[in-house]
């Protein structure tokens, strides 16, 4: 059976200066432009994303998989400016988001905000749902939605009990078709994965959904480290691939950027992912194999 590749990264947090009016420094938007100033725009680097993205261009995936925070203040000019990047990428049918915290930092209106992604955040139509669904051969790529505006000093997230039960249903139809089934989100899912203050709200209703109607395979981002957590499925564990921000210089408090090439490929009623992780090397000057992993997925569809 044919081959399907996934370029993955998360994170790239777009430089963009933060002119706040009077207005919007009554805001949470205050507070990120203060870490911006202080030092959050130097950890983040616009020159490494752009060696990031030239080194997955080089790679040839079938498809770009980019798990959140595009933005940094969700101010009105970083939304045009991110769906004009996302259009440079790649055709906007091999890429696809989900939101993430920074995308969300206060609520805007749908025109203002996500609906310029709608490209890239739409079902196969061309419809807007959460969670949407694209098939891509074989693989099935579902995006969640767990970006919300929260108060001051908070990153937390939150699915919802709508998106949950539309969530199940979905997953239920793609296993019963059995279609690898590949989720992507932006707050890690795993128990334990980041801070309460930054954690997924209903990440343990998000789990027990794996659990009973199961996926493949789980990426996301948020994490300031790259992660690979397991989760229970109904046919044994599922992979959960989490990485740090793809824009970020190696540090103290950061990882640095990284992203990973998954290759999926049916194998009789299983699935084998092979991940390849693709790291910034400050000595070199570039981004270098960090390892390669393999794994088995067991169809994880409910029987």
């Amino acid at each position: 059976m044919t081959a399907t590749t996934l370029a993955h990264f998360s994170d790239p947090h777009l430089a963009y200066e933060p002119r706040l009016s009077l207005a919007q420094r009554f805001s949470k938007r205050q507070l990120s432009a203060l870490s911006w100033a202080r030092g959050r725009s130097k950890s983040q680097q616009h020159d490494l994303l752009e060696r990031l993205v030239a080194d997955v261009r080089a790679a040839a995936p079938d498809h770009w998989a980019i798990t959140g925070d595009i933005a940094n203040f969700s101010l009105p000019g970083e939304f045009p400016a991110a769906a004009a990047w996302l259009s440079a990428l790649a055709p906007a049918g091999q890429v696809s988001v989900v939101p993430g915290n920074h995308d969300a930092l206060v609520a805007l209106e749908h025109r203002q905000g996500w609906g310029l992604w709608q490209p890239w955040m739409s079902n196969d139509d061309g419809s807007e749902s959460w969670p949407y669904v694209r098939e891509r051969g074989d693989i099935a790529l579902i995006g969640v939605s767990s970006a919300l505006p929260t108060p001051p000093l908070l990153a937390s997230g939150r699915v919802g009990a709508a998106q949950l039960q539309r969530l199940e249903q979905r997953l239920g139809e793609l296993g019963r078709r059995g279609l690898c089934r590949v989720l992507m989100i932006h707050h890690p899912v795993a128990s334990g994965a980041i801070s309460a203050r930054k954690a997924l709200r209903d990440a343990a209703e998000l789990r027990a959904v794996i659990k009973r109607a199961g996926v493949e395979l789980v990426l996301h981002g948020h994490a300031r480290d790259a992660r690979l957590d397991a989760l229970a499925g109904p046919a044994g564990v599922v992979p959960c691939l989490g990485l740090p921000s793809a824009s970020a210089a190696p540090g103290a408090r950061d990882a640095g950027a990284r992203w990973q090439l998954l290759r999926i490929q049916r194998r009789g009623e299983h699935w084998q992912l092979e991940q390849r992780v693709r790291l910034w090397d400050a000595t070199a000057q570039a981004f270098v194999c960090a390892g390669r992993y393999r794994f088995d997925l067991p169809r994880q569809h409910a029987r």
